[in-house]
């Protein structure tokens, strides 16, 4: 068979093969029948829009479904629309596979008498923006690629030289009846908050994938701050007026120290003349090793305890050091770092105690960290998640979609036996997956999110046109977040709620609770019980006995850092049966199979460390976490939980 000049644009994620450009048919082929010609120059520029403006470029198999995407609404929940801008969106490279496979409708159109779109149209304008997002952003398939480029080539020559700087490893004959692991490098562009390329980073990382467990490493776990912890930091900053300061490690896991022995071939591209033979002994962690995060934690963990900080029992990732009526605290993310307190020296010394040791890079006062966008003003603090929603609903082709009022239809009820048709199972995890992490600073879409977790299995269109319902919704919301501020009642105050036998499948029940620091809310949960309740008053109990769990956590921490609550946490919960069983210590055969959760949660009152309090459903702020509600009552109880940033910045 005669071979055809294509052009290398990545790599296809529907089946294993390069994807391929022809710029004569003007389409994108996939093929693993590939020889690369990588310093000659392509004949056609991928840029050229006369040569693409009217030709779609995926050739396809499949049908793109036309069916009106006018998913059935509440009335009056429908947002004003936004207006078309006429401009192409860029979308992410693999949303070709999502008009190909998903068995989805389309997104509206934006335009003021939309009518039916054809699928050539939908081909058409996925596919212009698709090929000039490729050919910006992607990144290089092989070193050889990557070492013709001054800014990739720069990347791997900075990467090198801090792994050689940290003496990671010796080079070694490799001992008799030794085996050594691969290494490769990964490439990625990192972007800004706003979108633009940041910088380009190579990555030398071992492949932990060949490591034997017992032989080449031992224990691996390595614990994480929890995202409600750094939620309590800002609620603390902006109550006390204290600076939230950031640092990130450079390279991170090339810190650790390995006790185990383990040998590395050499890196491509940075073979030494002459030793070609031999292998890297490992002397500290590198990217790749099982054991790397935890040798990198025991590190830090080190550093931090020699130089007076004490780590919180409850959170090991949280540390606090106190000297002089003054405390500064730290919390540990990876290789990224919050720093706060009430000492600004002492904040500096931590930094440059930090720069000592590490190679660190100081970002000053936190603007954007894990995803999180930061403003403050005075004692108010605002996080939200703006530049990430922006891209999920790029992602997802859903930026020019119209905007509704609520995450969820009122009453909605959905089942794993739809009879509706199935949709692609790996794209409703990576929608899911996306909302899950929205929900950091979202929790007005906690239990939608959490609802249509349950069907990732075997996802189907309904379920789908569910969770697309949640992108209107962040498309009308897009600028909510987390308000913290100075407030008189700065102390933690929670809300539990239930709903009974909500969940069609098996009649289990939700559970939901919502805790306060003054009047941010730092932290939430929706889940489903794991047990049936045989009555609300028994849902409500269970649902009461996690918020209980959660409370206790909550004061540890506070104490942990200095500030232990004086009085009762108060718990409201608007179900008097609730409360009719903790204080009566009679059982009888309703309730003698939750006796546990009634001793449990009796205790914690006996030991005033919980005050359940009765409160009107009505003013139950868990409310919403347990059921999807009308459009009225679900801003109600959002007004309690978000804000936007033009409101906290008038």
């Amino acid at each position: 068979m005669k071979a055809e000049k294509l052009i290398f644009i990545g790599y296809s994620e529907e089946a294993l093969g390069y994807r391929l450009w022809d710029p004569k048919a003007k389409k994108v082929y996939t093929s693993r029948d590939v020889e690369f010609f990588e310093k000659k120059q392509a004949d056609a520029p991928l840029n050229d829009s006369t040569n693409m403006q009217n030709t779609p470029l995926v050739k396809t198999e499949f049908d793109v479904p036309t069916e009106d995407d006018s998913d059935e609404l509440d009335d009056g929940e429908n947002l004003d629309p936004p207006q078309a801008n006429g401009t192409a969106k860029k979308l992410p490279k693999w949303y070709t596979q999502l008009i190909r496979d998903a068995n989805l409708d389309e997104a509206p159109s934006t335009s003021s008498n939309p009518g039916p779109r054809t699928r050539s149209q939908a081909r058409e304008e996925v596919n212009y923006a698709l090929m000039s997002r490729v050919v910006e952003t992607v990144e290089p398939s092989t070193v050889q690629e990557a070492l013709q480029s001054k800014a990739w080539k720069d990347a791997m020559d900075s990467e090198y030289q801090s792994v050689m700087k940290n003496n990671t490893w010796q080079l070694v004959d490799l001992p008799p009846g030794k085996k050594p692991i691969g290494c490769r490098w990964i490439f990625k562009t990192k972007y800004k908050s706003d979108g633009t390329i940041d910088k380009y980073k190579a990555r030398l990382v071992a492949k932990g994938y060949a490591q034997q467990e017992g032989i080449d490493y031992e224990e691996t776990f390595a614990p994480t701050a929890k995202i409600k912890t750094i939620r309590m930091i800002f609620a603390l900053a902006a109550q006390f007026g204290w600076k939230v300061h950031q640092m990130d490690v450079k390279s991170a896991f090339l810190n650790g120290d390995l006790q185990e022995e383990v040998y590395m071939t050499q890196p491509e591209g940075y073979v030494i003349p002459g030793k070609e033979m031999m292998v890297c002994r490992l002397i500290k962690s590198l990217y790749g090793l099982k054991q790397a995060p935890r040798a990198w934690y025991i590190k830090i963990d080190e550093h931090l305890i020699s130089h007076g900080f004490e780590r919180n029992p409850y959170d090991p990732n949280l540390y606090l050091k106190k000297q002089g009526g003054e405390i500064v605290i730290v919390v540990v993310y990876v290789d990224d770092l919050v720093i706060t307190g009430s000492s600004v020296k002492m904040i500096d010394a931590t930094k440059k105690d930090f720069n000592r040791s590490f190679d660190m890079t100081d970002l000053g006062l936190m603007h954007y960290c894990l995803g999180l966008e930061v403003w403050k003003k005075e004692n108010h603090i605002f996080v939200s998640q703006l530049k990430y929603t922006k891209t999920t609903l790029e992602k997802f082709r859903m930026m020019d979609c119209t905007p509704i009022a609520t995450p969820m239809e009122a009453r909605l009820q959905l089942s794993r036996s739809d009879p509706s048709p199935p949709v692609n199972a790996t794209l409703y995890r990576q929608l899911i997956g996306s909302l899950i992490y929205l929900t950091y600073t979202r929790p007005d879409i906690s239990f939608a999110v959490s609802y249509l977790s349950r069907f990732m299995q075997e996802p189907k269109i309904c379920h789908w046109k569910a969770a697309k319902r949640i992108l209107r919704y962040l498309k009308g919301t897009v600028d909510l977040g987390l308000e913290y501020k100075k407030n008189d009642n700065f102390f933690l105050t929670g809300y539990s709620d239930s709903d009974h036998a909500g969940n069609m499948d098996d009649r289990k029940s939700t559970s939901g609770f919502v805790f306060f620091m003054g009047s941010g809310p730092i932290s939430w949960g929706s889940k489903k019980q794991n047990f049936v309740s045989r009555s609300s008053t028994e849902a409500e109990y269970r649902a009461a006995g996690e918020a209980v769990c959660e409370a206790i956590w909550l004061r540890r921490i506070l104490e942990g850092i200095g500030l232990p609550q004086q009085k009762s946490t108060p718990v409201y919960v608007d179900n008097e049966g609730v409360l009719k069983l903790v204080r009566n210590p009679v059982f009888h055969e309703r309730t003698k199979h939750i006796e546990v959760q009634v001793h449990f949660i009796r205790e914690h009152v006996l030991k005033h460390n919980i005050q359940l309090q009765f409160c009107p459903t009505a003013e139950q702020k868990a409310d919403v976490f347990t059921k999807s509600l009308a459009r009225d009552k679900f801003t109600l109880f959002r007004e309690f939980l978000s804000t936007s940033l033009e409101t906290m910045q008038n």
